[in-house]
């Protein structure tokens, strides 16, 4: 099971890095043709997004790997999952509901880890 967590904590921090780099790097006009979800938020928020799923990204992943501070991971695990509820919400209320499956698969997927994390496979 360690191994699995291990998995799919690299495919989560892949899939974190590549979104929360897209929305740091870009401005919200260019990333509203591919997100359009950004049309309801600040440019401001969106980058804030964007940081958040970054340092999620790298803690999912560092802090077990150098073995500092090894709670850090499944506490990213669980901002990862608040943040796709939220993400999840915001597509519901603009009718997006094909986004819906693509945040709860994250969903579950950072719920596993954080599970594992905390509890019988923790670090």
């Amino acid at each position: 099971m360690d191994i699995a967590l291990w998995v799919i904590q690299i495919l989560l921090a892949g899939v974190f890095a590549m979104a929360g780099g897209m929305k740091v790097s870009q401005p919200r006009q260019k990333l509203a043709s591919s997100q359009p979800w950004v049309e309801d938020f600040s440019s401001r928020t969106v980058r804030l997004i964007g940081v958040a799923e970054l340092l999620a990204a790298i803690g999912l992943v560092l802090p077990a790997a150098v073995d500092v501070l090894p709670v850090l991971t499944p506490l990213a695990a669980t901002g990862l999952a608040v943040l796709m509820l939220l993400a999840a919400n915001t597509h519901r209320r603009r009718g997006e509901t094909p986004n819906i499956g693509v945040n709860a698969v994250l969903l579950v997927l950072a719920v596993i880890v954080a599970w594992g994390r905390f509890g019988p496979y923790s670090f």
